[in-house]
């Protein structure tokens, strides 16, 4: 197969004008071309009169092609192949136990479940049905279900987001292809193989979760939902049982894909292995209308309807010397009213596949480091740092787990809103005016201000007056880490940490890319219960 990129073409191309770019890239006729597919597929938005689509293509051929070294833009690649064979040893005695359905438990599972590993998976809580309904009845009037929330469910918190699927990490090994080729499998669309910011959308998400967990049940896997892990038992240095609310499981192996928001399983867990603080962030979500968004990044193209709502993704370094950086940008959705903990008022951000809504929102953040809470004596002191803010913005918001919001010319001034502009709160169950500086730390303020003027300076309109801050976002990422080797297991044998829970991923993607890395170490040491072709 023959790789071609900087691929160039105009915004309203067609089909033909790929195969017609590749044929002249070979120099070869169009006929000969047997295959053609999209790898990749970007935007070059630099010039808004010129806005240009960049295409990598991947080409089937029978005529000879000649690489040239001076052409770094045409080369010979192998098709894609993800094949992960069980070659362990080491027999079990009980069926694997995976603690977690989100993105890194789910595809841990998926992978075990294929090569004949049976495994169980234990998730606190409910099925996307019924926890969909537990979400709607929050935002609606404040009634919060403990195990059923934005953070715990089928599917993670990710499955109440805007869906992404790109990610920073490396990926020679190509796991991401595996996980997206999942994706569209279970009913995702084909273009996020190959788009450069792929998303899904919280609203296709959750029909394609249900599709991979009855894949992973008809290949043997076990699905406990309402079920919490209270505790675990070890037996010389190893894993022997997990306890939970209703019952005993003996198990050698324990994927710990818990999530970073499970913060009782980290106060038992810190009992029982080694726990390490890291660095997060924390901040604001940030509204603006999302027509002024794709006005800046597009111009005069703003409304074409192959572009679609743009996005932003932006970095400061404030004086104070922290970063301020944009996540988690969800162009056209809203804020999403986030807690899983009595009293705490914690924001994130969702959009629906079509990106269609009024407003565009990102969390806007600042990092926090170990030194910032204590995390060099208490592992889980980045947990009671966010649980500060957490409550502050609670009674700032007036209780109910309404959010506090500022408009940004206020919040400069430390001065408490009266009026709205032209943008209006999309956050549920409601919102209260008041001062955001009584709810985070003021080195967070300073620098949220001094970032979101130089963003300004960036895209248009991005400092108005007007602009709409709601608190607080404090759940970007894990405040610490489950110490893991080599073998990616914990300091007891047998246990696994994976996914954002463990402090080694953060998003769908690197999650589930974690879930696919433990499944791998899992089945080169043991043997199946089930073998398989």
């Amino acid at each position: 197969m023959i790789r071609i990129q900087q691929v160039k073409l105009p915004i309203d191309h067609d089909e033909e004008d790929l195969y017609i770019k590749a044929a002249e890239a070979l120099k070869i006729e169009i006929e000969d071309i047997k295959e053609l597919t999209i790898f990749r597929k970007s935007i070059d938005a630099r010039k808004k009169d010129e806005i240009l689509f960049i295409y990598t293509l991947d080409v089937e051929t029978d005529r000879e092609i000649k690489i040239s070294k001076r052409n770094n833009n045409i080369s010979a690649v192998e098709p894609f192949i993800y094949d992960v064979k069980a070659r362990g040893e080491q027999p079990l005695n009980n069926r694997p136990v995976v603690v977690g359905c989100g993105p890194a438990g789910l595809f841990c599972a998926l992978l075990l479940a294929e090569k004949g590993y049976n495994p169980i998976i234990i998730e606190r809580g409910k099925l996307i049905k019924e926890r969909v309904k537990d979400v709607e009845r929050f935002w609606k009037d404040g009634t919060l279900n403990l195990n059923s929330n934005v953070q715990f469910g089928e599917g993670g918190s990710g499955t109440f987001s805007d869906g992404k699927l790109n990610t920073l990490i490396k990926d020679r090994s190509k796991r991401g292809k595996k996980v997206l080729e999942e994706f569209v499998e279970a009913g995702a669309p084909y273009e996020i193989t190959y788009i450069n910011k792929p998303h899904i959308g919280t609203d296709l998400l959750r029909k394609v979760l249900v599709n991979i967990r009855k894949k992973i049940a008809s290949l043997g896997g076990t699905f406990r939902f309402e079920e919490c892990m209270v505790d675990i038992t070890v037996k010389d240095g190893s894993i022997y049982r997990i306890i939970t609310e209703s019952d005993i499981i003996e198990t050698d192996v324990l994927v710990l894909a818990i999530g970073h928001n499970a913060r009782d399983s980290y106060e038992m867990l810190n009992e029982k292995l080694e726990l390490t603080s890291k660095a997060f962030a924390i901040g604001l979500r940030v509204e603006h209308p999302q027509r002024m968004i794709s006005e800046a990044q597009y111009g005069s193209m703003a409304d074409h309807p192959k572009l679609g709502p743009a996005d932003y993704k932006f970095v400061h370094k404030s004086k104070n010397g922290r970063s301020v950086y944009t996540f988690c940008m969800c162009p056209g959705g809203v804020v999403t009213a986030s807690a899983s903990e009595v009293g705490g008022v914690v924001t994130n951000g969702m959009s629906f596949h079509e990106r269609d809504l009024e407003n565009a929102n990102s969390a806007v953040v600042v990092t926090i480091n170990p030194e910032d809470f204590g995390g060099q004596e208490d592992p889980l002191a980045g947990i009671e740092f966010q649980r500060k803010w957490e409550k502050l913005a609670f009674e700032v918001g007036g209780g109910n787990y309404r959010a506090p919001i500022q408009l940004f010319k206020d919040f400069k001034e430390k001065k408490v809103s009266k009026t709205f502009g032209d943008i209006y709160p999309t956050y549920r169950p409601g919102s209260t005016f008041g001062n955001l500086w009584d709810c985070l730390p003021e080195y967070v303020c300073e620098s949220l201000v001094e970032g979101i003027t130089a963003f300004g300076r960036l895209l248009t309109g991005y400092d108005r007056p007007d602009t709409l801050l709601t608190g607080v976002e404090t759940r970007t990422s894990s405040p610490l880490r489950i110490v893991r080797d080599k073998e990616m297991q914990s300091s007891i044998r047998g246990v696994y940490p994976c996914g954002e829970g463990s402090g080694y991923a953060g998003g769908i993607m690197s999650a589930a890319i974690d879930g696919l890395k433990v499944a791998e170490q899992i089945i080169q040491t043991y043997k199946p219960l089930v073998e398989k072709e």
